[in-house]
């Protein structure tokens, strides 16, 4: 359902008249309240719910939206592994640099 314009819903409203005593904001306010609740649905007497349906329909949702997945190319997946790898290269000399000189500090200066 497409949203409405500005314009067309100040014609809507426009239309409809005012409740007895009631400001047209009030009424306006009440109105989308009304819209805005969608009518809840009573369970009926003879409905039974099938076990299994949950997952059949959940399977089916995710494999329909697999289908919509713009999967990555050979390059662009080699790609991403040597940025991955890299970064770790990187990440991991910093740290073990980093533990060099702290194991240092500790061992010279604060265990002295």
């Amino acid at each position: 359902m497409a949203r409405q314009t500005r314009a067309q819903r100040r014609a809507r409203r426009a239309e409809t008249p005012a409740p007895d005593g009631a400001s047209r904001a009030r009424a306006s306010t009440q109105q989308q309240q009304q819209v805005a609740r969608p009518a809840a649905r009573a369970p009926e007497v003879g409905e039974r719910r099938v076990p299994g349906r949950g997952v059949k329909n959940f399977v089916g949702e995710s494999w329909a939206e697999l289908k919509k997945v713009e999967w990555p190319r050979q390059n662009q997946l080699i790609q991403g592994v040597v940025v991955v790898l890299v970064a770790c290269i990187v990440v991991g000399v910093y740290l073990y640099a980093n533990d060099l000189v702290w194991k240092r500090f500790v061992q010279n200066v604060l265990l002295r």
